[in-house]
């Protein structure tokens, strides 16, 4: 790891992170390469060893960042609310998904090259983030929902969090699929991420 200041290891990851980010609006995993990144850095694509071993522990520090993000929405929740119904847990959890569909992206496809491809610290810090985000959903659900039993509390949580690998794909259907799916006489209706996300909150919140 390259031996300078805090404040400069922490810009120039924050630099490489932002490029990838640019990249991946228009580009896929597969094509976003260490030297892709480094075209449009203002440093050396040598430089980027210094801070990442991998594309993978971009993208998971990426990763890292939608997941901070995220669990910042769903602390002003807690934060902003003193009493809500399930059905307003549902909508500003949905909401606050809506927002984040770049984690929604990255979750859906490519999570487990991220995490098999980063270093141990790298993926601990990411799993720092989102352990978080389990918890501040664990207090909304105890805050606000107070009737569910903490048995119900964890199968509601092992059941919405493999839930949210799908939601990207369900949600963002290109063209292609569409007509393979029109072709293949399969019924298709598009809904949005925050309809798949509340329709599948208030389903499992009773």
């Amino acid at each position: 790891m390259f031996k300078g200041t805090p404040e400069l290891i922490e810009k120039r990851r924050e630099e490489i992170i932002n490029a990838c980010e640019r990249l991946y609006q228009t580009m896929s995993f597969k094509e976003i390469t260490l030297k892709e990144i480094g075209n449009v850095t203002s440093f050396s694509r040598p430089t980027i060893y210094n801070y990442f071993q991998t594309r993978e522990e971009i993208f998971l520090a990426l990763f890292e960042r939608e997941y901070d993000r995220w669990n910042e929405e769903l602390e002003m929740i807690l934060e902003e609310n003193a009493y809500l119904t399930k059905a307003q847990v549902a909508e500003k959890i949905a909401h606050s998904l809506e927002k984040r569909e770049q984690l929604l992206k990255l979750l859906s496809m490519n999570n487990y090259d991220m995490e098999a491809n980063s270093r141990l610290e790298l993926l601990t810090t990411f799993k720092a983030a989102y352990g978080k985000s389990m918890t501040n959903i664990r207090s909304i659900l105890s805050r606000f929902c107070p009737e569910i039993g903490s048995e119900e509390l964890e199968n509601f949580i092992y059941v919405f969090y493999p839930f949210m690998f799908g939601i990207y794909p369900y949600a963002r259907v290109t063209e292609k699929q569409k007509t393979a799916m029109k072709d293949a006489q399969v019924n298709y209706v598009d809904h949005s991420i925050y309809e798949i996300t509340y329709n599948c909150l208030i389903r499992l919140l009773g």
